[in-house]
Parts: structure tokens; sequence; C-alpha cells
């Protein structure tokens, strides 16, 4: 996506420099705009764990390129495979919710092995990273084809009236490598003349709605309004709404969908007000093993300062103040579970499929075997 007229992906090798993964900062938007250099497996599980990078896609590429930074350290073990697998485990650690890390790590530990030599196992694991990041893109960018047609169909039955659309948290292209998921189809019908607006929840308790996808909706010169997360479904009830999409961080091959907390609340919501809920992930996003998502799927537990600390801009110096009373004990889970009765319909890269078993792998039946 451009940024300030400069193309940037979320995370990529720079050209002409060695065994340096660069990133966007994440923590720093919307006052800031910067990258950062990763050069250890340390630092890129630093990176994803207090999520400096987040979101199912970029946690999945950034986790491919920490592979490849593995392979040269492990490169310089007297055990590779030994050394290699060990630091596999350092990242699949970082965060448990989303099934897109462990998918990345696998697949470059199965690359690994079927390499022969030391540096054939380091050449392959690069260029799987490679892979993984150009395939997020070009899923992404399908799913903003697929989605299109939602547009198209409620802007006509409006008859040119803007499509209203409510989102939460932030499933746009900082949350992936480039396009993003939920966001993809927003930018493609605003880019093919679609009337359109878009009400982005502030997504609490870390604000990636407000911060994040509020940024990229305004450079990309995209009508928007943000809201409290509690204002969704008074709008819903209101008819200011259209259509809810969002994106997940994993999803069974049954359609229960876990994302952002919060986001239950908003499917109930629009399945009271019978307006349409949608989610769109490429499909390294489905946890082909996973039936139940409330029963089967671990929710990450955050730290309660992300809940009783939050983050501004003040005179122009970004400061950190604390909102609630002293000693105040703080829940903070990271996800919900919406169940695939609730969701209206799955925005892939192969096309839209209904939220159950089905109709998922009538779309994959490459996993039903699996």
């Amino acid at each position: 996506m451009l940024v300030d007229g400069q193309l940037f992906r979320t995370v990529w090798i720079p050209k002409g420099e060695e065994n340096i993964v660069r990133i966007i900062d994440q923590r720093g938007l919307p006052f800031r705009f910067e990258s950062v250099d990763l050069r250890t497996v340390d630092e890129v599980a630093v990176a994803i764990r207090d999520m400096w990078v987040r979101g199912a896609g970029c946690i999945e590429a950034t986790a491919g390129y920490g592979m490849w930074l593995a392979a040269c350290e492990a490169a310089e073990t007297a055990d590779f495979s030994t050394a290699f697998n060990r630091l596999a485990e350092v990242l699949r650690r970082t965060r448990p919710t989303a099934v897109n890390l462990s998918w990345a790590l696998d697949r470059q530990l199965e690359v690994a092995s079927g390499a022969l030599g030391v540096s054939d196992k380091v050449a392959a694991v690069h260029s799987v990273a490679e892979e993984i990041a150009d395939e997020d893109v070009a899923a992404c960018r399908s799913i903003g084809e697929h989605g299109l047609h939602l547009f198209r169909d409620i802007s006509e039955i409006k008859g040119g009236s803007p499509v209203n659309v409510l989102t939460h948290c932030n499933a746009g292209w900082l949350a992936f490598v480039d396009h993003g998921s939920a966001t993809a189809p927003i930018y493609r019908a605003h880019d093919a003349g679609i009337p359109l607006h878009v009400w982005v929840g502030e997504t609490r308790p870390r604000n990636q709605g407000a911060r994040l996808t509020a940024w990229e909706l305004g450079k990309h010169g995209v009508p928007h309004t943000v809201i409290t997360d509690n204002a969704g479904g008074h709008l819903m009830r209101t008819g200011q709404v259209d259509l809810v999409i969002t994106g997940t961080d994993r999803t069974t091959y049954t359609g229960d969908v876990v994302n952002k907390i919060g986001t239950y609340l908003k499917a109930v919501a629009a399945n009271d007000c019978n307006i349409p809920f949608y989610v769109a992930l490429p499909s390294s996003t489905f946890d082909w093993s996973a039936q139940d998502g409330l029963a089967e799927i671990p929710i990450e537990e955050r730290s309660g300062n992300e809940v009783s600390c939050i983050e501004g801009l003040c005179d122009g110096e970004e400061i950190m103040v604390h909102l609630l009373p002293q000693g105040s004990p703080v829940a903070n889970p990271a996800f919900d579970v919406t169940p695939a009765r609730l969701v209206t319909g799955l925005i892939t890269e192969r096309g839209i499929c209904k939220a159950n078993e089905e109709s998922i792998l009538e779309l994959f039946p490459e996993k039903k075997l699996s």
C-alpha cells in the first residue's frame, strides 16, 4: 500500500543488506511511521510477542522471515537441525491463538528437513519466507476481488447511496503483508468508485481500530468515522450499517471464528438487526484440525496494563496514562469466539462460502482427507 506516495509492505528483507528483516513498527502509529530492523530470532520473538507487528498474515510472514534468521543462526552451530527446531519453538511460544504463526513455522521446518546440506537449507528457508509473504499479498488481493461483489450488490439496492460498513479491530494491510483481509474489499470498492463509508470501532483495549484502521483508511482516502465499540449496536439498530466485515486470527473448518475480543458482540447485534456479518480470511487462517472454536482454541490472556493504561499524544508528546483505581484487578482476554451460526459468510481467496464444514470444504476439497 502507499504511505505518502511510497509503496510499503509490513515486513520485508531490505535489498543489499544481509541477515536483516525489516518491519513497520506498529507501536508508533498513528503518530510515528517508523521501521525497525530485526537481526536475531530473539528480536523477532519480541516483535511478535509485544505486538510491534500483529495481525494474522503479518505474524505469519514475520515468522517465516524469522525462520530464515533462525536458519542463519543454526548454520553457525554444530547441529543445524537441533538449533533450528529450538529456535522455531522460541517463535512458536510468542502468540498462542493466531494459527498462521504455527502454519508458517511448520512449513519452514518441513522445507528445511527436505534440503540436504546446511547452505541448501538456509537457501530453501529464505525462498519459502519470500513465498509466504508473496502468497499472503496475492490471497488478500483476491479476497478484495471476491468481496467487491458484496459492495456492488448493496450499492445497487441503495441506488448509489454510500454503503455503510462497520469494522472491528484492524484487519487491514498492517495486519497482513499488503491489502488486508477485511479491508481488501473496502479498498477495492473505493478504488472502483463505489460510494462507501466505514464505521471504525476503536477496539479496546489496544485501540487497533482507532489507531491503525483509521490511519490506513485516511492514507487511502476512504471516508470513515471512528466510534466507541459500544456504539456499533446502536448504529445497526438505527439503520446506519449495511454490512459488517471483520477479520479472524483462527477459524475452524466448521466456521467458528476466533477474532479480537468484542467481535462476538458485533455478530450478535448484526444477527438481531438482520445485517450481514462477513469474515474475511486467507486459507492459512483456517485451523483444519479444530472443530469447536470455544472448546479447542486457546484464548490468549494479555497483560492487564493494556486495560489499565492508555497511550496517546499530549502537546506533541506521546504519554501513557492510568485509567483505573489503584489495586483494581484486571482481566484481559485478547480474543473471543463467534459461533458459525452468526456468520453470514467467509470471504476467502477462492471465493465466498457459508460458515459451515460442507461449504468450506467445497472451496478447499484437498482438506477433506486431512
